[in-house]
């Protein structure tokens, strides 16, 4: 994997020209739909195409595999928006637990643009993964999420929680000066920022997620580790990646108020996460006991559906305590 990865997606267009080379040869294939340009490469599948074959249509910057090429053709709907940067931010509130429930900070949440059926971004995302687009969805992703916040006009003291994927980033240092740059095009204060690895992120190379933690701090934002106990964001490597802040896991949230397997768990966390000086956030808050049970025991930020869904305005939540 090179830089290049990031580049732009090409958009499948719904008629043109397909260019083949196999086995030496070059070839030529005129389409006028998707449904064609499918079905040909359906074809040459049956008659046994050689998986040395790469394929690009005239207007792609290079050529893939047919593999890769045949799963961008059965979802080019998610290619072309991928391509067209269609996408939105919506915000969920973070409140202060120890602070009056005031808003502490919102959360962006990438979602997908679209005419026709409603994508998830869950669906978007795994199919960005498997056709190598991830990388250029995850950069798109946090740049709208930083222009989106500087729009805003919230108090500088709110903060703006931004996912990000670990594996996207393969030297901080260099990767990362997109995001710095604009974040210092759009005038938001870098420490309004905190990056935060996604649920969905498996944490293979401690190491290269320190890294990415540690250029992150030295420009002035803050990093999240999500998911913390859900089996790879264990307890034993807070004290090696020193977070800013943790997000405990939804399993242990729900019904915390009576599962006493739950409270052990979110009481050790709050114990080596203040000797640690690292910032406790309870996500997936669904109900009101969990919201009391949370703040009884110290935990400082709390965030879910109970508290405010995520919304195209940064809105301020209203709720009922016990």
């Amino acid at each position: 994997m090179h830089c290049i990865d990031c580049g732009v997606p090409s958009p499948i267009e719904e008629s043109g020209t397909l260019i083949l080379k196999q086995s030496g040869e070059d070839g030529q294939y005129t389409y006028t739909s998707h449904r064609e340009l499918a079905d040909y490469i359906l074809r040459l599948n049956k008659e046994g195409a050689s998986d040395q074959t790469i394929v690009k249509t005239a207007t792609m910057n290079g050529f893939i595999s047919l593999s890769s090429f045949e799963l961008m053709v059965q979802n080019y709907e998610l290619v072309n928006l991928i391509a067209g940067n269609s996408f939105s931010t919506h915000f969920q509130p973070i409140i202060d637990l120890q602070n009056e429930y005031r808003i502490f900070a919102y959360e962006c949440l990438l979602r997908p643009v679209s005419a026709g059926n409603p994508i998830s971004p869950f669906k978007l995302f795994e199919f960005a993964r498997e056709s190598n687009l991830h990388n250029y969805l995850d950069q798109k992703a946090r740049e709208l999420s930083i222009v989106s916040s500087s729009k805003l006009g919230v108090s500088p003291e709110v903060k703006f929680f931004i996912n990000f994927l670990p594996s996207s980033i393969y030297n901080p240092e260099y990767c990362l000066q997109h995001t710095f740059h604009i974040v210092n095009k759009h005038s938001i204060s870098p420490d309004q920022l905190v990056f935060e690895v996604v649920e969905s992120e498996k944490i293979s190379n401690i190491e290269h997620l320190e890294s990415i933690f540690t250029t992150y701090k030295k420009s002035g934002m803050q990093v999240a580790l999500d998911d913390v106990g859900s089996g790879y964001s264990t307890l034993d490597v807070l004290q090696k990646l020193q977070p800013d802040f943790v997000k405990v896991d939804r399993s242990y949230i729900s019904f915390c108020d009576t599962n006493q397997d739950n409270q052990l768990f979110l009481k050790k966390v709050l114990e080596i996460s203040q000797k640690l000086g690292i910032k406790v956030l309870a996500e997936g808050i669904e109900r009101a006991e969990e919201l009391e049970f949370c703040r009884e025991i110290g935990i400082d930020y709390a965030q879910g559906y109970y508290i405010g869904k995520p919304s195209a305005e940064p809105v301020v939540p209203q709720f009922e305590t016990v």
